[in-house]
């Protein structure tokens, strides 16, 4: 009997699984992603198996801990962004699939791969300086502040999804073709993207407090040598 057992193991064929490249949808591939801005590269997630997902929809409590929604998947994160204004909360089924026609759209018009023109729109539409109110006994100033990475990703991802959903109210376009559409603005870091003429407004803001801030600077510098220069007459 245990001769038999054993001549059965060994006939056996041994049954090997198949690695299965993730896709999204089952459609678009995660290889082949390039992002030309390396400052974000930790915070734009696509690169880890974890965040490789087939369906935009992970169920992870991202929000309990500082930081760990760079953990979520880039795509999901849009799709929590479009769950907005109170009558869209909750709506995951419905966002997902508002996603999913947005990349066949995007493929339509582009030819490339959905993922790509995403992480491009995403790379451009962060701004990188910003203004902070600086103030002291009454008197505020804004002063001109680096944007830190997961800042930039942030407000990219809200301002594309806020212009999408605020061009496609009571309009005929519907709000995939309107998101597909700032995708591929922002991508291409034209002015008819809502994110690319925001992040402008306030780059352009926080320019003007820089050199506010640094006219200032120059006046106090040129006062106390002014002080130190008329000390020798007195």
């Amino acid at each position: 009997g245990k001769e038999m057992a054993e001549e059965q193991l060994i006939d056996e064929p041994q049954v090997t699984q198949a690695v299965v490249e993730p896709k999204l949808f089952g459609k678009w591939s995660y290889s082949d992603l390039k992002m030309a801005d390396s400052t974000l590269e930790g915070y734009i997630t696509y690169k880890e198996s974890k965040t490789q997902v087939f369906v935009p929809h992970t169920a992870g409590r991202y929000q309990i801990r500082k930081f760990r929604k760079v953990t979520c998947p880039i795509v999901e994160r849009i799709v929590n962004s479009l769950m907005m204004h109170g009558r869209n909360s909750g709506k995951k089924q419905q966002a997902i699939k508002i996603v999913k026609q947005t990349f066949e759209i995007i493929h339509l018009m582009t030819n490339e791969n959905p993922l790509q023109i995403v992480i491009q729109a995403i790379e451009k539409s962060g701004a990188r300086e910003d203004s902070t109110r600086i103030g002291s006994g009454g008197v505020v100033k804004r002063q001109a502040v680096d944007v830190s990475p997961l800042r930039r990703v942030c407000q990219a991802i809200y301002y594309i999804c806020s212009g999408a959903r605020d061009s496609s109210f009571r309009k005929i376009k519907s709000i995939s073709e309107c998101l597909a559409d700032e995708f591929m603005n922002a991508a291409k870091e034209s002015v008819n993207s809502t994110a690319i003429r925001k992040k402008d407004e306030i780059e352009r803001i926080a320019k003007g407090n820089r050199q506010a801030n640094m006219l200032r600077l120059q006046n106090i510098l040129l006062s106390i040598q002014l002080n130190a220069f008329l000390k020798h007459f007195v």
